[in-house]
């Protein structure tokens, strides 16, 4: 079962031509993928926690979902955290919601 856009898009902050939203990052997972885990992004990723891979996983993965550039795609908080947030230029939120409807998988 999909995952509404309402729901993500209640995650996300709109700052017009950008959106950020918070994403929890697990390295070392048995796979790649985004899913809401209550009411909070997850990303799962293979890739270990040393020199930026799971970070590098995290933006592949948005800018492929989303139909954008991976410069448009930045972790401006949380680097070396597994909390993050993450935003995205170039897109409106609804336009975000609804792209990440189509990848986000229900935990």
């Amino acid at each position: 079962m999909p995952v509404p856009a309402e729901t993500l898009r209640k995650l996300l902050e709109d700052y017009g031509d950008r959106v950020r939203f918070p994403v929890y990052v697990r390295p070392e997972s048995n796979r790649t993928a985004l899913v809401l885990e209550g009411d909070e992004l997850v990303f799962l990723t293979e890739e270990p926690p040393v020199e930026g891979r799971a970070n590098a996983s995290l933006v592949r993965f948005l800018a492929r979902a989303l139909g954008v550039n991976r410069s448009q795609v930045e972790i401006v908080h949380g680097a070396r955290s597994r909390a993050k947030v993450v935003e995205i230029r170039g897109l409106d939120a609804d336009a975000v919601s609804e792209r990440l409807a189509e990848v986000v998988e229900p935990w």
